[in-house]
């Protein structure tokens, strides 16, 4: 209980004292972050270790930090990463900042939940090129690390229990920004270009797709769902969710990113085709409004899409 208020209390300051006092927009098609964590304080931070450990690659070359660099808001600022071997991803990076609010995790919504995802990325020859029982052998070995699974869970290393420990590190991993006081009831919390850029952002449709607690993250949306894509495209002419599917309808579908952050994560979509953030925005006017704007226009929505940057990351690195 006392854990549960002390959490809830951490989460009150992020979010700013005025705007916990202040009273939540109605009726937004964003929402705020939740005010309290879902996760265990002990379990993540064996998880934050876990997941800076080169150990869970095959090649001991890569851990999750590789890609999911903190300090570059979750991604790795590469087009496309390469994994243990060297091998590329077909994917650029997303971010695993919020990624626990995501309804399916990867770019083609290949898996569910969490655990899903790191099954996933354990194994593909691409990322860690791994199997669990390899990377639970090797922590096991470790008298330290042995030690911190007794203390947290009372049993000795094992696979379910890595997952689990990563798990919750990945839920720690909550960003709250200026954006969220204001959506709870703090005026003064992002500017007035801010407020037009929002305003925009509703106005010209982008809410369609990106909506929700992770301002996207909750559906799948067909890119090019305005024009169609040329050889040229931003997004080239990847399959998409069809892969997973096999259904013709879900050709060139991709889970919406969600926008959180996003300032943060260049270079952009699931390729990583795009550099810039002014780019993108064309690129989504063009290809999944068939609008146009004006160049304030984009430039207040930019500028409204950096008011969802988190205003205290969690820090980088893993706990000593």
């Amino acid at each position: 209980m006392l854990r549960t208020v002390r959490v809830a209390m951490v989460w009150l300051a992020l979010c700013g004292a005025g705007a916990a006092r202040g009273q939540a927009l109605p009726n937004e098609p964003l929402r705020p972050l939740p005010l309290a964590g879902s996760f265990d304080p002990a379990r993540a931070a064996l998880g934050r270790a876990l997941f800076h450990d080169l150990r869970l690659s095959r090649d001991n070359t890569h851990s999750c930090a590789s890609c999911h660099q903190l300090k570059h808001g979750g991604a790795d600022g590469k087009s496309l990463s390469a994994g243990a071997g060297g091998l590329l991803n077909r994917f650029n990076t997303p971010t695993v900042y919020n990624s626990s609010f995501n309804f399916r995790q990867t770019w083609t919504g290949r898996h569910s939940t969490i655990d899903g995802l790191l099954e996933h990325v354990v194994s593909r020859p691409s990322v860690l090129a791994t199997t669990w029982d390899l990377v639970a052998t090797r922590l096991a070995g470790d008298a330290d690390i042995s030690a911190r699974f007794q203390r947290v869970y009372g049993d000795d290393v094992a696979a379910p229990l890595v997952k689990d420990a990563l798990g919750q590190y990945l839920a720690s991993l909550v960003t709250p920004s200026r954006f969220d006081r204001y959506l709870r009831g703090d005026s003064n919390a992002i500017s007035a270009d801010e407020k037009a850029g929002y305003a925009k952002f509703k106005g010209f449709g982008c809410v369609a797709c990106h909506q929700g607690i992770n301002v996207g993250g909750n559906m799948y949306q067909k890119f090019g769902a305005m024009r169609e894509l040329s050889p040229g495209a931003p997004a080239g002419q990847d399959p998409g969710r069809f892969d997973v599917t096999g259904r013709e309808a879900d050709r060139h579908m991709f889970r919406v990113p969600s926008l959180r952050n996003v300032a943060l994560t260049a270079p952009y979509f699931h390729n990583g085709s795009v550099a810039t953030l002014e780019e993108a925005v064309d690129a989504m006017f063009k290809y999944q409004l068939g609008r146009n704007a004006s160049a304030q226009d984009k430039e207040q929505i930019i500028r409204f899409l950096g008011s969802l940057s988190g205003e205290k990351m969690p820090p980088a690195g893993a706990l000593p």
